[in-house]
């Protein structure tokens, strides 16, 4: 990835329609990948983000970003990715979205997952966690199939943050 100070792209808010969409498998590991790596790094960063996905800047493409376990480390790019060999235990924890300011919620998931994807030379690479990673994973797999943290949270939540939800989709039909 290359150093540059300001994305080229913005980041998609619910309830854009790019966001329910499943994305497209990458086809080329050309520049224009490597720029959009740069823009959701760059996003992520701005947004304080543990993680991105191509939709949310506007791009229905399999790729997402996570943040390193080292925070002084450039993200990791996922291309093409893959989940597999999912735990059996799944636990709850709170999650938050950067497509979805505001709004956090409960949220179920198997503890620990293995992803396969490639990176952006195209060598395939495997990774697994059983923590926070795990987590991240999944959140930005369910953004590449169209999903959101609202259609996941409990109930209770999604009653909770009812009036956000609201009022974003509002922004956006009043814009």
């Amino acid at each position: 990835m290359t150093d540059q100070t300001a994305p080229r792209r913005r980041l998609v808010i619910h309830p854009e329609e790019i966001l329910r969409r499943r994305a497209d498998p990458i086809a080329s590991f050309d520049d224009a990948l490597r720029e959009l790596a740069d823009d959701l790094s760059l996003l992520m960063k701005a947004h304080r983000g543990a993680g991105i996905a191509a939709p949310q800047a506007g791009e229905s493409l399999r790729v997402f970003l996570a943040a390193a376990e080292n925070p002084e480390d450039p993200p990791t790019v996922f291309v093409n990715p893959r989940l597999h060999d999912f735990s059996a235990e799944s636990v709850s924890a709170t999650e938050g979205c950067l497509s979805l300011p505001e709004i956090e919620g409960q949220v179920m998931r198997p503890r620990g997952v293995a992803i396969t994807a490639f990176d952006l030379d195209g060598r395939e690479f495997t990774l697994r966690s059983d923590g926070f990673p795990a987590r991240v994973w999944q959140h930005e797999m369910d953004h590449l199939d169209g999903v959101l943290i609202i259609d996941r949270m409990r109930m209770l939540d999604r009653l909770a943050n009812r009036k956000a939800i609201r009022e974003l989709e509002q922004a956006v039909s009043e814009a």
